[in-house]
């Protein structure tokens, strides 16, 4: 997981991930998307392949890269826990419904107490 979380820190290579989210690319098609040196596009696809992230296939003399999301599952698991409503999510929630019935009883009882008889 560190390592999956250490490739995608790199904006470029979240870039790089995005595109590879169609479909493959060939790493000249790739370079040619950024404003680096293609040795730099380069090592963000190495990084990229050695976390896991992206497979390569060489295919005569083009070397084609395609997006694997297995390694994202363990880190979207973890990230998860932060994402969950928590208990207090709940009872906000409830506070909020009782304040609401509590405000609507108030109303009726007041509007009884004015004219002697009640109203809705």
């Amino acid at each position: 997981m560190d390592e999956v979380a250490a490739a995608i820190a790199d904006p470029v290579r979240r870039e790089i991930l995005v595109l590879l989210r169609d479909g493959h690319q060939s790493a000249g098609d790739i370079a040619d998307r950024f404003p680096i040196s293609r040795p730099a596009v380069s090592r963000h696809l190495r990084v990229l392949r050695d976390s896991g992230l992206v497979r390569d296939e060489l295919v005569g003399r083009q070397r084609f890269y395609r997006l694997d999301t297995a390694p994202l599952a363990r880190l979207t698991e973890w990230l998860a826990q932060f994402d969950a409503p928590s208990g207090w999510a709940h009872r906000l929630d409830a506070l909020e419904t009782e304040v609401y019935r509590t405000r609507r009883e108030r109303q009726a009882r007041d509007a009884t107490d004015r004219t002697g008889k009640r109203t809705a």
